[in-house]
């Protein structure tokens, strides 16, 4: 049976949960407030930090890496960005290696504010581009344009940022796969060190899947879709970039580590209004926990209990190990066998024996002695594969 390890890296995840706009095919945890509480916000996060801190899990653990999400985390004063980035230092730890990512909205983007990222410990930017089509940014109701987006990268590269990735969609109502190429290619002319490109997917409880009810857009149908995949894997890889993962790519070292982190079902702490947060259990399952959502009840309750809890719950070293596997084959090297034996106690291919063998007949994925993995043939059925072992 797997024994509890807190030598594996730890994470942490931040949540700024403030907008200016929130778009209409945005699920995440965010809030329009236009003067957002930042020092009450600050407040709630440092009590949050400190009683994670002190649990068993986490306590005597090294951050291996931070990430500033969102809502627009640009939106916060650097102020906060330091007092969080120095209390995490203090509390857990960090070294030369630890990356310290923040994602950034081009729309409330500007040269000052980038210096005191900078300043502040940040080693590693995500703008959020979305498109380089101003029809299309348009359509994803962004608050900025195809210029203020390539603005917004030249100014963090000004401001002292070599590690910055950006964030585009594809899939989009009428566009065509050469309009899609378009944008990735004025993408590459910055030349990022990271691309992550996703498909637009219309999520339930969000506005536009209220509209796509009502009217449907004029989505791409799948076969279109699946050639802007592979299209971009084969561009992506021609100038340089690894596909790491189903829908990110980095220059050589230069994957998100944080992400991978996830990925490969490594602790981590959430702390802000609708973070989450998991770790391993001595039995060889996990807790896992989600805060309160809405900010104002997320901030009473930090400042006032340390915690923000709304949901936990225990998962039994079977289902631990089905969602290890589940996250596992996303990533291009797929599922180690070795260190998912040595965390479960179990061979994984022997295992999901059951699960992954009409997958494998299919030759959908590949199983060799040191992985379980996707094949090209299997991308598009990722969820699908991923899914049958949970």
């Amino acid at each position: 049976m797997s024994t509890l390890n807190l030598s594996t890296p730890l994470r942490l995840y931040v949540h700024i949960p403030f907008c200016v706009h929130k778009c209409h095919y945005c699920d995440f945890n965010s809030h329009v407030r236009h003067e957002p509480p930042w020092q009450s916000y600050q407040q709630a996060l440092l009590q949050e930090l400190g009683h994670w801190a002190e649990h068993p899990a986490f306590r005597g653990r090294k951050l291996a890496s931070v990430f500033f999400g969102g809502g627009t985390p640009s939106l916060a004063p650097a102020s906060l960005i330091a007092a969080v980035i120095a209390e995490a230092k203090q509390l857990f730890g960090t070294d030369s290696q630890t990356e310290i990512t923040l994602e950034s909205n081009p729309g409330s983007a500007d040269a000052e504010r980038f210096m005191g990222y900078r300043q502040a410990g940040i080693n590693r930017l995500s703008i959020g581009v979305q498109s380089l089509d101003n029809t299309m940014l348009r359509w994803l109701e962004r608050i900025h344009n195809s210029d203020e987006a390539i603005h917004a990268f030249q100014m963090a590269r000004t401001a002292g940022f070599d590690n910055i990735s950006i964030d585009l969609m594809f899939g989009l109502p009428e566009q065509t796969l050469e309009h899609w190429l378009e944008t990735l290619h004025m993408a590459l002319k910055l030349k990022p060190e990271h691309i992550s490109c996703y498909q637009l997917t219309v999520e339930a409880h969000t506005a536009l899947a209220a509209r796509h009810a009502q009217q449907a857009c004029p989505l791409p149908d799948d076969a279109l879709a699946l050639a802007m995949l592979y299209a971009t894997r084969e561009h992506l890889a021609r100038a340089g970039y690894l596909a790491y993962e189903i829908s990110n790519f980095s220059r050589p070292q230069l994957k998100c580590r944080h992400n991978d982190g996830y990925w490969q079902y490594d602790d981590y702490i959430g702390i802000g209004a609708g973070a989450a947060g998991k770790w391993n259990t001595s039995d060889g399952g996990i807790t896992r926990y989600s805060n309160i959502r809405t900010p104002e009840r997320y901030m009473e309750r930090a400042i006032n209990h340390t915690d923000a809890i709304n949901s936990s719950e225990t998962l039994t070293i079977d289902e631990a190990a089905g969602e290890a596997c589940w996250l596992a084959l996303r990533r291009s090297e797929g599922l180690d066998r070795r260190a998912f034996r040595e965390r479960f106690g179990i061979d994984a291919a022997s295992h999901f024996t059951d699960e992954l063998e009409p997958w494998l007949q299919q030759q959908m994925l590949t199983i060799s002695d040191d992985a379980i993995a996707l094949t090209q043939a299997g991308l598009p059925l990722a969820d699908s594969i991923a899914a049958s072992v949970l």
